[in-house]
């Protein structure tokens, strides 16, 4: 259920530019040519709550980027205590991992003693599962120390 609404939150903030509506209740209500009518009954409280930001949201602003900080999944690749070739390590399988995945998050992370490789932002397992496959498939190597985390996940609002 949480997910539910988090992906509904998602679908609303990146639909709120490009639709020429005040809100997507409106966009469902419009009919044209070739298309059914759609009626929403509701109360307005719902259609003001829906695109507004409740209080407990987390945003993480990056730059000139925002992102909404979600309970999500990410894949660990790498996690070494060695203090003198952890690190290396961990950032030798991340600049493969950048030249294979450009457009794959990656996340080299130093949390006492050890040093951790985490790949992606994923709001579901299944993204997660599909995702480690493919990165299991392009560096078998890897293949023994892949497995799936739980960790809070940045999903991109602008």
């Amino acid at each position: 259920m949480k997910r539910c609404f988090y992906f509904l939150l998602f679908c609303v903030f990146c639909s709120g530019g490009s639709m020429a509506q005040s809100s997507v209740f409106d966009g469902l209500a419009s009919s044209g040519v070739g298309q059914g009518k759609i009626t929403i009954n509701q109360p307005n409280d719902i259609r003001r709550l829906v695109g507004s930001r409740s209080a407990n949201e987390k945003i993480e602003v990056v730059g000139d980027k925002s992102y909404l900080v979600v309970p999500g999944y990410r894949i660990q690749v790498f996690s070494g205590n060695n203090q003198r070739k952890s690190k290396d390590e961990a950032d030798s399988k991340k600049r493969q991992i950048d030249q294979q995945y450009s457009g794959v998050s990656t996340y080299v992370t130093f949390m006492a003693p050890f040093w951790r490789l985490r790949v992606g932002d994923y709001t579901t397992y299944e993204e997660a599962y599909s995702m480690m496959y493919k990165l299991i498939e392009s560096f078998p190597s890897f293949k023994k120390e892949i497995h799936i985390t739980k960790e809070d996940v940045r999903i991109p609002l602008n």
